[in-house]
This record gives C-alpha cells, sequence and structure tokens, in this order.
C-alpha cells in the first residue's frame, strides 16, 4: 500500500499532534522555542518549486523526535513549502511497515517527503548517520 492524497490527510495537523501529547509536550515546545535554521537552507527549501508533503511517523516519548520534529515544523511554518501530517507508529502500522529501517525495525521518526501527485521522493529516519555514529561510540 502506498500513500495516496486520502491516506496523508488522516494524518494530524503539528497543532493536532503536540496537543494529543501527554509526555514530551513541554520539552518539545521548549525545542521548537531554541531552533534557528540557516538562512541558506531556509532559502533552500523557499526555492522549491513546488510544495513537499512530509509524513512524519512518530511518538511521544521517542527523544530522537525531540531532536528533529520542531526543526522540521519551524522550516515547514517559515518556508511555506512543506505540509506536515503527523502518523502514530503504534496506531499506523500500515505506513510504518513500509518504511521498516533494514527491512525489521519500526525507527521513529521517519520522515517520508512526496510530491504533489504522491510519487515518494525520500525517507529520512531517527537521526543523521554521523550522529548516531557518534552516539555509539559514547
Amino acid at each position: 500500500m502506498t500513500i495516496t492524497r486520502e491516506r496523508f490527510e488522516q494524518g494530524m495537523s503539528y497543532e493536532a499532534y503536540k496537543a494529543q501529547m501527554d509526555v514530551n509536550r513541554e520539552s518539545l515546545m521548549e525545542e521548537e522555542r531554541l531552533v534557528t535554521l540557516p538562512a541558506a537552507d531556509l532559502q533552500f527549501f523557499t526555492d522549491l518549486p513546488r510544495p513537499l508533503h512530509v509524513v512524519v511517523l512518530t511518538e511521544d516519548w521517542c527523544g530522537s523526535a525531540l531532536e528533529s520534529i520542531p526543526v522540521l515544523a519551524r522550516l515547514a511554518t517559515d518556508c511555506g513549502k512543506l505540509k506536515l501530517r503527523f502518523f502514530l507508529r503504534a496506531q499506523n502500522l500500515d505506513i510504518m511497515d513500509q518504511y521498516l529501517k533494514d527491512g525489521v525495525h519500526r525507527t521513529i521518526p521517519t520522515f517520508v517527503f512526496f510530491d504533489n501527485d504522491f510519487s515518494e521522493l525520500g525517507c529520512w529516519r531517527e537521526r543523521v548517520a554521523k550522529i548516531q555514529e557518534m552516539i555509539i561510540e559514547m
């Protein structure tokens, strides 16, 4: 099953996602206050010829999500070219199981980018590989 426009629209907005949080809402909001975007990065997304749709698979308790979701949300707000929809992993295994890490792990957060026709453009999971390597080393 692929993501369709209809399935995408069933996801939560960022505000709805935050409203349903009961574990890390305050931490997420604090991270939001700390986000700064490099001008070149913001400009890249602002200059996109068409908006992108982004499926965000996550859960409230996920520490890695606290590192990345506020950045993505600020980017979406500031550039106006990213439409985000949030899906809780445990309640949306039909989506999650399409994006298993190494074909096995239900890794979150997972971000899947689509064009306007809902052709998949790319997928990003958990955290940048270099950061993951550093964490493992520590």
